[in-house]
């Protein structure tokens, strides 16, 4: 999926869209041997079960477009609340009397915390209404950026802790497009610590799942996720976390070995495992790049599947 926006207009959305409800909804039921199983999907059949509503300690980072009326048209207003910049395309559909040169379709970089004019429409003839609807689409960061770390990543877990790499490049059992492509899957039991990996701002953080599943359109959005941004512009992506652990918010800054999360088994998982990748935003999709960890010399490493590797 790296093809430009401007010819299909496509863009890879976040792991979960943004404006999401504030709440999510927990189901209680006992299974046949009595235990208690907690779910975030509707039991099947005719089971009893409780049903909890969730509140969120924060409110998740969203991008939105408003129309702003002008002299003889509108202005679109584009207001980025994510922690991060993004790249927002655009494309107006259903036209009816708009000024000749009036741009259809494009994108634009807008700063973190941040509103912009992104177009100016204004009509073809005054005496007549003007007519037209929207899209939008929007990716976190900035296509310019390079990536830079200045160090080896440290692995993202306790210090002498090792677990075992059960999926990296070249592999592809399931990272099989460019977002992915570099991404590394640590076998860790739930509930192992997960740390930052380098220091950033925490920009997204999905907390609200509690199940895992084999098909990757229902299930993919529903891995628990925290996104930190680092200094070069590229984004890390851990992924598959613990329900109800995450210990950061959007706007927090995280130093590289701060505790951000628990390891879990959320999403389009076939086992308790975390998935960790570096991104960055090339020309409106997301493309994983490589990444060596700290050695026990200080040197950089690269994983494969099988390695067991010692944080440090």
């Amino acid at each position: 999926m790296n093809h430009c926006w401007r010819s299909i207009f496509l863009l890879m959305l976040l792991t979960v869209a943004a404006g999401q409800a504030a709440t999510q909804a927990l189901y209680k039921y006992q299974g046949d041997d009595g235990v208690w199983i907690y779910t975030d999907r509707v039991p099947d059949g005719d089971l009893a079960f409780e049903q909890l509503d969730l509140g969120r300690r924060f409110e998740r980072p969203e991008v939105s477009l408003r129309r702003r009326p002008v002299e003889g048209g509108v202005v679109l207003v584009a207001d980025n609340r994510f922690h991060a910049p993004v790249q927002i395309g655009f494309q107006l559909t259903l036209v009816d009397n708009l000024a000749a040169d009036t741009p259809w379709s494009g994108d634009r970089i807008v700063p973190a915390r941040t509103e912009v004019e992104l177009l100016t429409v204004l009509s073809g003839d005054p005496s007549r209404a003007m007519r037209f609807e929207y899209q939008f689409r929007f990716l976190p960061g900035d296509p310019s950026a390079d990536h830079l770390p200045g160090r080896p990543y440290r692995l993202p877990y306790a210090l002498a802790r090792s677990f075992e790499v059960s999926q990296a490049a070249p592999d592809q059992i399931t990272h099989t497009d460019a977002a992915s492509a570099h991404a590394i899957d640590f076998a860790m039991p739930v509930g192992s610590g997960v740390y930052a990996a380098r220091s950033g701002v925490v920009i997204d953080v999905a907390s609200d799942y509690f199940d895992a599943g084999l098909d990757p359109v229902a299930d993919g959005p529903r891995a628990n996720i925290v996104r930190v941004l680092h200094e070069d512009g590229t984004m890390a992506l851990y992924a598959h976390l613990n329900w109800n652990s995450i210990r950061v918010v959007p706007g927090q800054q995280v130093a590289r070995g701060e505790q951000l999360a628990d390891s879990g088994n959320t999403g389009f998982s076939s086992g308790p495992h975390l998935h960790f990748v570096v991104q960055r935003n090339r020309g409106g999709a997301l493309e994983s790049v490589p990444v060596q960890f700290m050695g026990a010399a200080g040197q950089g490493i690269t994983l494969r599947r099988g390695d067991a590797p010692t944080a440090y």
